[in-house]
């Protein structure tokens, strides 16, 4: 018997199960004639990118919030220098 390095073993063992494969893929279609038209494979769909839906504040708004933050950050201010 002649010597086989380890690339011709995978090589050989790689030829059998391929073998096998057709054959079990013969025995499906064979079971299932009608299923191998392409129709029937569904196609994997993209999902759907959802944006985020924005705020949107009116100009009022977002004066109304500017003077509150105003507020807070000088109230802040002014206690942090009496906490020291």
């Amino acid at each position: 018997m002649p010597k086989l390095d380890l690339h011709s073993l995978a090589r050989l063992g790689a030829a059998v199960r391929i073998k096998e494969l057709e054959a079990e893929i013969a025995s499906i279609r064979k079971a299932f004639p009608t299923s191998g038209s392409k129709r029937e494979i569904p196609v994997p769909r993209k999902k759907a990118v959802r944006r985020r839906k924005r705020s949107h504040m009116s100009a009022a708004a977002r004066k109304a919030v500017s003077i509150r933050m105003k507020k807070y950050w000088a109230a802040r201010r002014k206690g942090k220098g009496s906490k020291t």
